[in-house]
């Protein structure tokens, strides 16, 4: 018959083994248009979804152009210490547009983008982070689909201010299907995102996005939101976008959240 310290070893010999070093903060690509340098921990998902995605955009006068995006999901995962797998996926998506006398409307499955996030410095200490961000769109081939493939890169820059101010800069290149020369374009997004901690669940961000193409307009827009932290590990966000010239679309709106497990 076992001894109760033999008893005590072999409840002690099967208990779970708890990591020694702490998971470090929930940080999401969400809700701005400024990736993060930051990736999901080894072994762990995360998934960063927007129950709903709405933009206009008028042609002075015209017509118009309105886009409903539901349900868009980012699964991720930890591939490794300091990078992650990402797979976007646009659940439902309705675009619809309209001229003076007529409209068409498409819906359907959109396309799906595959993304590996890299971490060079920063993931778990330090006032900067930065990342390389590959990209590929895989076409589905739908009424919404570009029915081409695409890619580019995502370069992901994030500096601390304060305890309570942030600074997020993104520059990103991408071949994108044009549909006139049945060719690809090059096409540049820039960005700057200020985060502001108003309380240690409720944040607050500010930012300038630049969109440039070889045969499109420069597209200037101005983004803000919130996020609400409900644990450490869900985040609640809802913002709007705003065009600040006539390239751009005119308004967007969404809200969404993150989760990890």
């Amino acid at each position: 018959m076992p001894t109760k310290f033999a008893i005590l070893s072999l409840m002690i010999s099967v208990q779970p083994l708890k990591s020694a070093e702490p998971v470090r903060d929930m940080i999401t690509d969400r809700p701005d248009t400024t990736e993060s340098p930051y990736t999901v921990p080894a072994g762990m998902f995360q998934i960063e979804a927007s129950f709903f995605d709405y933009s206009r955009d008028s042609n002075s006068g015209v017509g118009a152009s309105d886009e409903w995006i539901y349900g868009q999901i980012n699964f991720k995962m930890g591939l490794g210490t300091n990078s992650d797998l990402q797979v976007i996926v646009n659940s439902h998506t309705e675009a619809t547009e309209s001229a003076l006398k007529s409209s068409t409307r498409s819906s359907g499955f959109g396309d799906i983008t595959v993304r590996y996030k890299q971490n060079f410095w920063g993931n778990d200490s330090g006032i900067t982070a930065l990342a390389l961000m590959p990209y590929v769109n895989i076409p589905t081939y739908t009424e919404v689909s570009d029915e081409a493939w695409s890619g580019g890169l995502i370069v992901p820059l994030s500096i601390t201010l304060t305890d309570r101010l942030s600074l997020g800069l993104m520059i990103q290149g991408d071949l994108v299907p044009d549909s006139d020369t049945s060719g690809y374009d090059l096409e540049w997004l820039h960005s700057a995102t200020l985060g502001i901690s108003l309380t240690d669940q409720l944040s607050l961000y500010l930012e300038l996005v630049g969109i440039a193409g070889q045969d499109a307009d420069y597209q200037a827009l101005f983004d803000t939101g919130l996020t609400f932290a409900v644990t450490e590990n869900l985040i609640l966000d809802a913002g709007v976008r705003i065009g600040m010239n006539r390239p751009a679309p005119d308004f967007g709106v969404f809200t969404g959240m993150s989760i990890r497990f």
